[in-house]
């Protein structure tokens, strides 16, 4: 599939209860109640393994050694950012306070403005691959359609050429450009609890810098930093890209039901729980988007009965390999990109 594909919905005379039914179908399974015991382990763990990197900094200290403790927090970081985004989506918690409290505390660990992140986030899920309304489809540094190539202007129309080629090293910078935004976000007087949100961000970035330059030398600190924000960032920029990009663009006035709407526009991973582990349950990124509340270790359990459904429906459901989405993914780009390499180049 292409990113300037349009998404045209199969007709159905009963297009407006097919998800009623389907829900139905997942509240009798027992899918949407909270899973506090899954989360008190998987929050515990990964916080001792937060404690643990920092700790082993302090311990291995001035050699450089210390940087495969860099890589080895990156992938932490990482799975904080995952529970961040579970506590947004109220799977950890039930009530809106636990769960802007719990994600506030993840995304501070991190250098994450919560609230910037949410609002970007809850718009995606809402539009999902919509070109003019799905924030993560805004053309700021790579194009995802023919019409975005076309329009290139800058960075997007000098990297667009070859976009494909450049996508992972280009997420090195992600985890800078995640601070960078959190940090823009705040001149937005409309952006709730900006002074909060501000607050936790440059907390977290006086005590990363204070605890580096405290345990390391000025130039091991800058290496620790950069590699640790580098593969970060790559991990980031992995654990969301099989999910949508290569998937159909919705444009314009179309508009499919709810869904319609997210399932044809999203791809899920398949793998094992190495590979659950590793994403986050964002492998199940099509029943993510139908039930975005539901509990992460919920969704394989969901996804026989959204597959099942989606049959039914003569509804595509797309899954693939984890290697494969990324090639699909640098596929679209490639394609996207493709009105930039063929425009004439001005003199």
């Amino acid at each position: 599939m292409t990113t300037n594909t349009t998404v045209r919905p199969p007709p159905s005379e009963t297009s407006g209860s097919d998800f009623a039914r389907l829900s139905r179908k997942i509240a009798d399974a027992g899918l949407l109640g909270r899973r506090p015991g899954y989360y008190a382990l998987r929050i515990t763990v990964v916080a001792g393994l937060y404690v643990s990197g920092w700790a082993a900094v302090a311990l291995v200290g001035d050699s450089w050694w210390t940087l495969t403790v860099a890589g080895f927090l990156a992938v932490v970081f990482g799975q904080v950012a995952l529970i961040a985004h579970d506590a947004a989506h109220r799977q950890v918690f039930r009530r809106r306070r636990a769960s802007e409290v719990s994600g506030r505390i993840a995304g501070a660990g991190i250098g994450m403005g919560y609230g910037w992140w949410q609002d970007k986030h809850t718009r995606h899920h809402a539009n999902p691959n919509h070109e003019e309304l799905d924030p993560d489809l805004d053309p700021d540094l790579l194009v995802w359609s023919q019409d975005q190539a076309r329009a290139a202007t800058g960075l997007p129309r000098l990297i667009g050429r070859w976009q494909a080629f450049l996508f992972f090293p280009l997420l090195t910078l992600e985890g800078f450009n995640l601070h960078v935004s959190s940090v823009k976000a705040l001149a937005n007087r409309s952006l709730k609890h900006r002074t909060l949100d501000g607050t936790l961000l440059f907390a977290h970035f006086a005590a990363y810098l204070t605890v580096l330059l405290w345990l390391l030398p000025p130039g091991m600190a800058i290496a620790f930093l950069a590699v640790h924000q580098c593969l970060f960032g790559v991990y980031l920029g992995s654990l969301f890209a099989p999910n949508h990009k290569g998937m159909p663009i919705l444009t314009g006035e179309d508009r499919p039901d709810f869904l319609r709407r997210q399932v044809l526009t999203s791809r899920n991973v398949r793998g094992g729980r190495f590979t659950d582990i590793a994403l986050g349950g964002l492998n199940h990124q099509i029943e993510h988007h139908l039930f975005p509340s539901m509990p992460s270790p919920n969704l394989p359990r969901a996804r026989t009965i959204v597959r099942r459904h989606c049959q039914e429906l003569g509804l595509d459901y797309v899954e693939t390999g984890l290697i494969t989405s990324y090639r699909l993914a640098l596929a679209s780009l490639h394609q996207a990109g493709a009105p930039l390499r063929h425009a004439r180049v001005p003199a």
